[in-house]
């Protein structure tokens, strides 16, 4: 599988998280919303405008802005 970034990722797919680019407050914010690497997350909706995007980890549901979504690398 190749690796990309979450905001690629199409609706009703699944993925792993493999790693979480940034630094500082924003790889921070990532990480305490519970996405962190080797977790699986599945794309659930995207925004007709494209942000935000619905996930579901953990047995719940996030929405994430793009540029969030762009820091997460999956496979």
């Amino acid at each position: 599988m190749e690796t990309k970034t979450l905001k690629n990722v199409p609706v009703g797919e699944k993925a792993t998280v493999v790693k979480i680019n940034g630094t500082g407050i924003l790889r921070r914010r990532i990480m305490d919303m519970g996405i962190t690497r080797g977790i699986s997350l599945y794309v659930h909706k995207v925004a007709p405008l494209g942000d935000p995007i619905q996930i579901s980890l953990r047995g719940y549901e996030l929405s994430l802005r793009k540029s969030e979504a762009e820091h997460i690398l999956v496979k």
